[in-house]
């Protein structure tokens, strides 16, 4: 029986997300969703279990609300690595979930990079 995409994208998000425990234990998780119409990211503490910052898309703060490319992505890094150091966050590690690091997801970590963000 064949996989269908849906199950295959939740086996590589598991896939990348186990090697990276293996390698960052302590530091918080940098999460992205990207969804047709949103991008979205969570600075996650796995530890606590906490949410210690996120930023969206769907924020009207940001100005890109009903926007999803290259540039709208650029904004949520920005926002998140803003927020992640007034959270006290100075490194996480980058979980691209069952995403490609290509476009708007590569996006998102350069501009969290460029904001101060140890990736």
């Amino acid at each position: 029986m064949a996989n269908s995409k849906r199950t295959l994208f939740l086996k590589r998000r598991l896939r990348v997300r186990n090697k990276l425990r293996k390698v960052n234990a302590g530091r918080p998780r940098l999460s992205v969703h990207r969804s047709n119409k949103n991008i979205s990211v969570q600075l996650i503490d796995d530890v606590r279990g906490v949410t210690l910052a996120s930023a969206s898309s769907l924020e009207k703060d940001l100005g890109i609300v009903g926007k999803n490319n290259v540039e709208a992505a650029a904004k949520v890094g920005a926002a998140i690595a803003e927020r992640a150091k007034k959270a006290g966050v100075e490194e996480a590690y980058f979980d691209r979930g069952g995403f490609l690091f290509h476009g708007k997801v590569k996006a998102v970590a350069d501009a969290a990079r460029e904001g101060g963000l140890k990736i």
